[in-house]
């Protein structure tokens, strides 16, 4: 899918803003893995930011379409093991902003949904019903999935990461420096 029109990405106080550009193509995931829920916990376990069977809804996309235009200088960076992925929050209130790879050439960014406003009614009214469930069986209850629907939005994904590796656009991120270096030092949980 398509972003019709820019979408404000915000920490929970106010002091890290910015947007999801119009025309951000996306994927939208409710992802129940481990690693999801121990990000909420380290982060103290924000309100919201797990569904009632411990899922995460993100949004994933391309960091290109990600700007922070107030409070760069919050952005956060955990990461729960030597080699897992970069865990985003705003220092001023720790509240979840996304995931990327710690490889900045594969262009991902998963956005928590508590950044992008709370209300599911609001989030599905811009960026539809979820397409992809990953890690049901880390749940805390049985959540559907469809394989069909989990392969069709992988290969969205995997396609959009083969674009921006041919098109050099993996490179426009507010997540790592020219360096390839990320933005904020990575710490343990």
């Amino acid at each position: 899918m398509k972003l019709a029109q820019d979408h404000a990405i915000q920490c929970g106080c106010g002091q890290l803003r910015g947007t999801l550009a119009a025309g951000a193509k996306f994927t939208r995931a409710v992802c129940y893995c481990r690693d999801c829920q121990a990000f909420a916990a380290a982060l103290g376990a924000p309100a919201g930011m797990l569904d009632a069977k411990g899922g995460t809804d993100v949004i994933a996309t391309l960091p290109r379409y990600v700007r922070f235009t107030a409070g760069a200088g919050r952005l956060a960076c955990l990461s729960l093991s030597d080699h897992g992925l970069l865990r985003w929050y705003a220092s001023c209130c720790r509240s979840p902003i996304g995931n990327t790879p710690r490889n900045p050439r594969i262009s991902y960014v998963g956005l928590v949904h508590s950044s992008l406003g709370l209300d599911p009614r609001a989030l599905d009214a811009v960026f539809g019903p979820p397409d992809l469930v990953t890690f049901s069986e880390h749940a805390k209850e049985p959540v559907p999935s469809s394989g069909l629907r989990t392969a069709m939005a992988t290969a969205r994904i995997a396609l959009r990461l083969i674009g921006t590796r041919l098109d050099g656009s993996w490179r426009r991120t507010p997540f790592f420096d020219r360096d390839l270096k990320p933005v904020a030092n990575p710490h343990p949980a």
